[in-house]
């Protein structure tokens, strides 16, 4: 085992001592030398290419959906201001304002959804028809829904209005 006199007798610097400094550079306290640095993170903004890829493959992944998502609530939407106006009207009595109303309704709900050349030119039992087969189930040609043929030219009709309004509501909730 070495001692520090044994270290300094052979000429090796004492261990925490400094080496001796290069006669051509100097002394190290002279040389004015900084620590090292570490580099500085890499910006946040702007994003590396991959990231601005990702987004807009998100992007085009997410406005199918976002627009299938308006459609559905504009329809509901939709829906529910027809049926509303619908339901004004119930409580009126049967008459030819309440027939021809429900009728004018019904024609402006079918035709939105379905093609004008099958729709517009319908009257009388060919309307009621076309109601029962889109969703009436009969309850127009044979039901409450019968004095729609001619009810808004009648002078009076003997009608039940809740059962009109009513199979209205239904083929209105199921068309549109």
């Amino acid at each position: 085992m070495t001692t520090l006199a044994d270290n300094q007798s052979s000429g090796q610097p004492a261990a925490g001592a400094l080496p001796p400094a290069h006669p051509a550079l100097g002394a190290p306290e002279q040389l004015h030398l900084r620590d090292i640095r570490e580099p500085s993170a890499p910006p946040a903004w702007p994003p590396a290419p991959g990231w601005w890829l990702l987004g807009a493959l998100l992007l085009a992944a997410l406005l199918p959906a976002l627009w299938r998502l308006r459609q559905a609530w504009l329809r509901r939407r939709r829906r529910e201001r027809i049926i509303g106006e619908l339901e004004r009207l119930r409580g009126a009595d049967c008459g030819p304002a309440l027939v021809g109303s429900v009728s004018a309704l019904l024609k402006r709900a079918a035709l939105s959804r379905y093609p004008r050349g099958e729709v517009a030119a319908l009257t009388g039992d060919d309307w009621l028809a076309f109601l029962d087969r889109t969703g009436g189930a009969g309850g127009f040609s044979a039901g409450a829904g019968r004095v729609l043929a001619d009810g808004a030219y009648a002078p009076r009709q003997d009608c039940d209005a809740s059962a009109l309004i009513t199979l209205a509501r239904r083929w209105l909730r199921q068309n549109l």
